[in-house]
């Protein structure tokens, strides 16, 4: 036998608060604006019935009335009506609540973002330089994605992985945030360094897509390990890469002298080298001299390369309207019971 209390009063309190009346969603929402009318019923039975009520004059004495406590409880049968026809109206609105679980199938892609920061990457033909620019606009690639496991190398002369193959997309956001400039001390632009050490992190990689995106804003000046022979051994490993080079050529802001005036230096980005690189990578290459040129070629490589994953959604739909119409029919017996005492002889007087 249930308990009382925790099976039976505790669920009818409870939903009747505001809280757990505003959880809830409504298959017939619109119902719900009869309940404004329920009070407006007994306004108009009230002025009906004082129209067609008989008057007699009666003279009363000198004084005040004494007033009985029979004379608050004559509203009680009608505030227990309104509050049934109220609670009935909520039911039929049919009050509920949805569970929905979500279910991902299918395959993502790795993604291995390979970032230079070296000096060059200070200059300023893109706002606020071009190490900022790539930051911003890599982390809007990584917030498009889903699914996909996605790591980060950073170099200059050498080349480092800062981020395993991950889906922890917010681990990856704090460590693209922590890119500087300087924080390779070996200056200069490792780009065949790079590219060997994303193949060495996505050799082993079982995904049916393994992406390789390599920005850089110069020539390959560091390293070992030739640029276009790491390109094809990435390529050997399964790897496709897409090349971005980044900024203008030619005489290109950088900072101001001591005075305040803007200073400039002459660059150059060694394009034909970029372009074998993703040539011998299957991929493409995409030159990017400004902010708007930038954020189109990381939203070309988020269409080629798309990941195949399904989302199947499960709804839970619970109703509610039984605790409400138990509350609609239990207070329509207290009216009844009311209507056979002396408070329905009292709304006759």
């Amino acid at each position: 036998m249930p308990q009382l209390w925790p099976d039976v009063v505790a669920p009818l309190l409870d939903s009747v608060r505001y809280a757990t009346l505003a959880s809830y969603t409504w298959e017939q929402p619109r119902l719900l604006l009869l309940l404004p009318l329920v009070p407006l019923l007994f306004v108009l039975r009230w002025v009906l019935a004082r129209r067609r009520r008989a008057r007699l004059g009666v003279a009363f004495v000198a004084g005040q009335l004494p007033r009985d406590w029979s004379t608050v409880l004559r509203f009680l049968p009608d505030v227990v009506l309104a509050l049934s026809l109220g609670f009935g109206i909520v039911a039929l609105a049919r009050p509920q609540r949805t569970d929905e679980r979500v279910v991902q199938s299918g395959e993502g892609i790795d993604i291995l973002l390979v970032l230079d920061v070296s000096g060059s990457m200070e200059l300023q033909d893109l706002r606020p330089n071009r190490l900022e620019a790539a930051k911003r606009l890599a982390r809007e690639f990584i917030d498009s994605r889903q699914g996909d496991r996605i790591g980060l190398v950073a170099f200059a002369g050498d080349a480092y992985s800062l981020a395993p193959l991950t889906t922890d997309y917010d681990l990856l956001r704090d460590n693209l945030q922590g890119l500087r400039l300087g924080m390779i001390a070996n200056d200069g632009t490792a780009i065949g360094t790079a590219l060997g050490v994303a193949t060495n992190r996505l050799r082993d990689s079982r995904s049916r897509s393994k992406v390789c995106i390599l920005l850089s804003d110069g020539e390959n000046t560091a390293g070992s390990l030739d640029p276009l022979t790491a390109a094809q051994l990435a390529h050997a490993y399964g790897l496709k890469i897409y090349t971005i080079g980044l900024g203008q050529d030619g005489i290109v802001p950088y900072g101001t002298d001591e005075t305040g005036r803007p200073t400039y230096v002459s660059t150059r980005l060694d394009e034909s080298t970029m372009r074998q690189i993703a040539q011998a990578g299957e991929g493409r290459f995409f030159r990017a001299t400004d902010n708007v040129g930038l954020r189109q070629t990381f939203a070309q490589i988020n269409r080629y390369e798309k990941s195949e994953i399904k989302q199947t959604r499960y709804r839970n739909t619970r109703d509610y309207y039984r605790m409400y119409l138990y509350w609609s029919l239990g207070l329509w017996l207290v009216w009844l019971g009311l209507k056979n005492t002396f408070l329905s002889n009292a709304l006759e007087d």
